[in-house]
């Protein structure tokens, strides 16, 4: 390994990490290393491949287990490649429409959810229940 300090006072590691397969530049600024997200995604394939293991993986890289395991929760939720997935909104269309003569009357709800599911219920159904229902239904 060698390593070359910048003027910016970081440190640059130089190193042949699994067998000469790959070779690697890790950023170091204030005694920490900075993985590439590349370098992280690679890390994680190895990791969590087919013939991956966890623990060789963090010999390897010289990381630790939970650093791997935080790069996965990240990779999953997309906050690792810096696609981000949108938020589901907290609120939803409703529109409103004059009763027909079969439901005038009959104390019925109807929801259509912009799925396309059709939802009708009495008036005096649990709020709370529906609500659990609702946003099963609308995952």
């Amino acid at each position: 390994m060698s390593e070359d300090i910048g003027a910016s006072g970081a440190s640059v590691l130089v190193s042949g990490h699994m067998s000469n397969r790959m070779s690697s530049r890790i950023a170091v600024v204030g005694g920490r290393r900075r993985w590439s997200v590349d370098q992280k995604l690679a890390i994680l394939r190895e990791a969590f491949g087919p013939d991956g293991s966890v623990s060789a993986t963090c010999q390897r890289h010289a990381v630790g287990s939970g650093m791997l395991y935080t790069w996965r929760r990240q990779a999953l939720a997309g906050d690792l490649t810096g696609a981000k997935r949108t938020s589901v909104p907290s609120f939803a269309e409703v529109e409103v429409s004059v009763p027909t003569a079969a439901t005038a009357g009959s104390g019925q709800i109807g929801i259509e959810l912009p799925s396309g599911v059709r939802i009708t219920v009495d008036a005096a159904v649990d709020a709370d229940a529906l609500a659990r229902v609702m946003s099963v239904l609308g995952r």
